[in-house]
């Protein structure tokens, strides 16, 4: 147990520059929700359901952080900071982070019966702070949501998905991001298509013909000047 917590504790020191000790890391709410979680979900899964929801509702008092006890979670999930909701059917592989206000929602089912409504993240996924990420979907591994997406379409494994509707950038984490980053959000040339810059300098060509255009008409409507008479003295 002592190994596992070690490992636990390690993994996000691994993902946030903030801490300088494991010390510190075990006062981070994301941990003591997740702790409290497994507790939760093992009460849940012995059909103590009102024990459960007890214990969920302890962890989101004390941490901002609401996690179904249904929910499945896998190993070394990372929830940096609060106010991150959880939804019922939700399963999170491993190596998985979580930035604030993240919702893993569901949706209603028109027959009104309970099922898969909430999203799967695979392994290593990252999901940026304000993302939505909505229905039983499946987001691959390694795939990274941007800061405030939302997505409601099954994401490959490896993309990169910004943007509301969320879309992705075609660029695969592989092809620019070898293991980790922060906030799931590209901001360099990861978020950039390959011919972003060939579409600017065309754009930039036709405004400047467009704008010869116009001088060239506005020359040919503009009227002659008028020739001065002189006045003969008498």
């Amino acid at each position: 147990m002592p190994g596992r917590l070690i490992d636990y504790l390690d993994s996000i020191v691994a993902r946030d520059p903030a801490p300088r000790t494991r010390w510190e890391v075990l006062l981070y709410p994301g941990l003591w929700a997740v702790g409290m979680h497994r507790v939760a979900h093992w009460l849940f899964e012995g059909r103590a359901y009102f024990l459960a929801r007890f214990v969920n509702h302890l962890a989101r008092f004390f941490t901002g952080i609401d996690i179904h006890p249904g929910a499945r979670i896998g190993r070394h999930l990372f929830i940096d900071h609060g106010f991150t909701v959880i939804g019922e059917t939700a399963e999170i592989g491993d190596n998985v982070t979580i930035y604030q206000c993240v919702t893993l929602g569901g949706t209603n089912p028109a027959n009104g019966v309970g099922g898969k409504r909430h999203p799967t993240l695979e392994d290593g996924v990252i999901v940026g702070s304000g993302a939505q990420i909505l229905g039983p979907i499946t987001v691959g591994k390694r795939a990274r949501v941007g800061a405030n997406a939302v997505v409601t379409d099954d994401v490959p494994e490896g993309a990169t998905m910004v943007g509301v509707k969320a879309r992705s950038t075609l660029v695969t984490a592989e092809t620019w991001a070898r293991e980790f980053i922060p906030y799931g959000t590209p901001c360099k040339e990861g978020c950039r298509e390959e011919n972003e810059e060939a579409r600017v300098a065309t754009l930039e060509a036709e405004v400047a013909s467009l704008k010869a255009d116009i001088a060239a008409l506005l020359a040919e409507r503009a009227p002659a000047p008028r020739a001065t008479r002189k006045r003969s003295g008498g």
